[in-house]
């Protein structure tokens, strides 16, 4: 099993789906709890709601392992990216408390130093790797984490998520003209509920390839599920719903491509 797929655009614009793999190594299934195998924090059927992108000239890094055999978007020494509940580099938990493993069945470290080298290195390697070349190819590189999570989950935040939970990391991994662009491409539209770095600000990719002085324009984008899949097993996708959300998912990747655009086009100047 390689630990991602790669699809080379021809644009500026890298698509990153840390979380939307469902694979599983055979140490890992082994321990699972019967709720951890139905791989309930999956982001499931991103690759499929994002499947217009790559008409736009997006390229597409798409993870295949699960997130329970390592988790791509947190730092590789697992230090913690919120001070609210969370889940970590190796997850225990499921996002509900419930555990991933049952007593006495994780992985040893011998395998998960074996996950951290030849599956988190790797996709890090491949992400790295392409924003150097499209940064290299057109002086500049927008990255656009993918996600999406159930709508209702107490343990992580109150309530129900907005729709839309667009992540900048406090306005740090891009520049405030890309920022306000897509807030006024948010108020645009009525049919969703949007925050920007709400509860969700970004992960570990986009705090760490985030880097607008240096080109590199990062945005995350955590997406309520309920907004094109059903949020219970076995989590079916909504033809209907997923078509409305993606007019506005265009919108939003159009609207990184046009402002980064303008940006870069006045530092040029």
């Amino acid at each position: 099993m390689t630990p991602w797929l790669f699809h080379e655009g021809s644009t500026p614009l890298l698509i990153s789906m840390p979380h939307a793999g469902t694979s599983l190594t055979p140490e890992v299934e082994a321990g699972l709890t019967d709720r951890a195998r139905l791989l309930p924090d999956t982001d499931w059927h991103i690759p499929a709601l994002y499947a217009f992108a790559s008409a736009m000239g997006a390229s597409i890094l798409q993870a295949n392992y699960s997130r329970f055999v390592v988790d791509l978007n947190r730092p590789a020494d697992d230090t913690p990216l919120y001070q609210s509940a969370t889940t970590g580099l190796f997850p225990d938990t499921l996002f509900d408390g419930e555990p991933v493993f049952r007593p006495g069945q994780e992985p040893d470290k011998a395998h998960r130093a074996w996950c951290l080298e030849q599956v988190w290195q790797s996709y890090h390697q491949q992400l790295a790797d392409t924003l150097a070349a499209i940064k290299a190819r057109f002086g500049y590189a927008l990255l656009f984490d993918a996600h999406s999570i159930a709508s209702v989950i107490p343990r992580l935040f109150d309530g129900r998520l907005p729709d839309l939970n667009i992540g900048t990391n406090h306005g740090a991994s891009c520049a405030p003209a890309v920022s306000e662009a897509l807030r006024a491409c948010c108020e645009a539209q009525s049919a969703y509920t949007w925050v920007i770095n709400g509860r969700f600000k970004g992960g570990h990719i986009t705090r760490a390839y985030g880097d607008p002085a240096n080109h590199i324009h990062a945005v995350q984008l955590e997406l309520a599920q309920c907004n094109y899949m059903d949020e219970t097993p076995p989590f079916a996708w909504q033809e209907e719903r997923a078509a409305a959300l993606q007019q506005v998912l265009k919108s939003l990747l159009e609207t990184l491509v046009t402002s980064a655009r303008a940006v870069e086009e006045s530092h040029a100047r």
